[in-house]
């Protein structure tokens, strides 16, 4: 490994499954929307109109945005340290404060154990990946030993 070995990982699996997801959404909620129109039935006054329609399609898109919010785990680690994006936040950790790389056989994704008793989770690398969460593993390992062992 070179000193400048740059370690870039996204979840593989889950990415196509919210890309497929997300386009089916927006379909159905589009087709909802056009289909929204005349009254809702002979009891009320109720009349469905363009407002309606767009707002219901304009729900499908921000139901789009919030299942490809699945796709935005990643982790990136160099010599230096890792950097873990999940879901909604992120970590910024130098090797020093990580203890091991934890990948339990029926976890669903692997774990940072960090010095002080804490895990962080990694949600980049999935079990549904298999090898490709393997291989990723063994690499941030690699690093990780590289980093902490006296020269």
């Amino acid at each position: 490994m070179s000193e400048t070995e740059v370690v870039k990982l996204r979840p593989q699996r889950v990415r196509v499954v919210c890309y497929v997801a997300a386009v089916a959404v927006v379909i159905v909620f589009t087709l909802v929307g056009l289909g929204l129109s005349g009254r809702l039935n002979d009891q009320t006054d109720a009349v469905f109109q363009l407002g309606d329609q767009i707002a219901m399609i304009g729900l499908g898109v921000l139901a789009a945005a919030g299942v490809l919010l699945f796709t935005r785990p990643r982790v990136e680690a160099d010599a230096k340290g890792i950097r873990v994006r999940n879901l909604l936040g992120g970590y910024e950790l130098p090797w020093t404060v990580v203890r091991r790389i934890r990948f339990d056989q029926h976890s669903p994704w692997a774990f940072l154990e960090l010095a002080d008793d804490e895990s962080v989770a990694v949600l980049a690398l999935q079990a549904a990946d298999r090898d490709y969460a393997l291989q990723g593993v063994r690499a941030l390992r690699a690093l990780h030993a590289k980093a902490t062992t006296p020269a």
